[in-house]
């Protein structure tokens, strides 16, 4: 196991395996993301964990991906907000039905005034417990790319999620998460989140855009999330790269290329972990030392990806490749990481 710090773990195992663990590593579970197509009910008694549904491309029928803290921690539920709290650390998790909010604005879809609601929820807990750092995000509801309410519904989720932005004071240029956004299966509208009481820097890459500066052709509202978060933790760097995909500028490249879009994800990264090595000269952080999650919109050409990842980063040390629909239609893979923080082995 990389001990490179102990306050935070990433265990990456089957479902099956999660309600079998000693009830003092049970105990140091902070929440987590559980994928499986169909969703599978995994035991979450007191957990934040999330059950995605989303089909794992290799290895096990159902994957979860675990944080740990070695920090005292306590669960809480706040109305539909399940988390677990440490000293530094909070872990969220939050799913709801399209239909389970209505916005002011009378022109919103039901999921634009859903996600509105959730982060409008998130960050009343945030406030309230004194975590005023949100450092990462993952967002996943169905059908991300379709058209509904004259609008795609990736834009309607942006919508949503900057008016909640906006609506609690929060920035939404510079200082906000690394995030991502996928298209489920099934499931509704699921967020799980990470939030610190340390302070958080948000790294950009300089071959792209930052995303809330996207031009308008993208929608009425900029997707709010940069490229990567960087934390210090019990005297370690951390860093959540968000999902990263063929993308320079702000336009997407290598149409129908799966290969030539996964080379560009993995450009994209790199450029990220160069910043971040610049804003935190002692971290080292290293493309072959990063944990990967891999979200492959066609699962016939996992193959290819998974062949352009080990050309460029040999054997990382934790991957998991699952079929997912991807936010732009027209993007094959994303990529998210992170590193600098322990990483379990199976």
């Amino acid at each position: 196991m990389n001990q490179a710090c102990a306050m935070l773990r990433l265990d990456v195992l089957p479902a099956s395996r999660l309600s079998q663990l000693a009830g003092d590593e049970r105990d140091t579970i902070l929440g987590g993301v559980c994928f499986s197509h169909p969703a599978r009910a995994v035991d979450t008694t007191a957990l934040p964990l999330l059950n995605v549904d989303m089909a794992v491309l290799h290895g096990e029928a159902s994957l979860c991906e675990i944080w740990h803290s070695h920090e005292p921690l306590q669960s809480g539920q706040v109305g539909a907000i399940r988390y677990r709290q440490g000293d530094t650390l909070l872990f969220g998790s939050v799913r709801l039905d399209e239909n389970a909010a209505v916005s002011s604005d009378e022109r919103a879809s039901p999921l634009q005034a859903t996600t509105e609601a959730a982060y409008q929820s998130i960050f009343e807990l945030l406030d309230t417990l004194a975590y005023p750092s949100l450092l990462r995000v993952w967002n996943y509801f169905p059908a991300i790319n379709r058209e509904s309410h004259a609008m795609e519904r990736y834009r309607q989720f942006n919508t949503g999620r900057q008016a909640a932005f906006l609506a609690k004071g929060r920035a939404v240029i510079g200082k906000v998460p690394a995030a991502c956004a996928l298209g489920s299966a099934g499931g509704g509208l699921q967020i799980a989140f990470l939030a610190t009481r340390a302070n958080m820097i948000s790294i950009e890459n300089p071959r792209q855009v930052s995303a809330y500066h996207y031009p308008r052709q993208y929608g009425l509202r900029s997707p709010t999330f940069a490229r990567a978060g960087l934390v210090r933790l019990g005297g370690h760097d951390i860093l959540f790269i968000s999902g990263t995909a063929s993308i320079v500028g702000h336009q997407t490249l290598h149409h129908g290329d799966v290969v030539a879009q996964t080379q560009e994800c993995l450009h994209n990264i790199t450029a990220v972990v160069a910043e971040a090595n610049r804003q935190a000269p002692g971290a080292d952080f290293r493309l072959d030392r990063l944990a990967y999650t891999v979200y492959v919109r066609h699962s016939e050409e996992l193959d290819a990806v998974r062949r352009e990842i080990a050309h460029v980063i040999g054997d990382p040390a934790a991957i998991v490749f699952l079929q997912a629909d991807v936010c732009r239609a027209d993007l094959q893979v994303e990529i998210e990481a992170s590193g600098g923080h322990a990483i379990g082995r199976r």
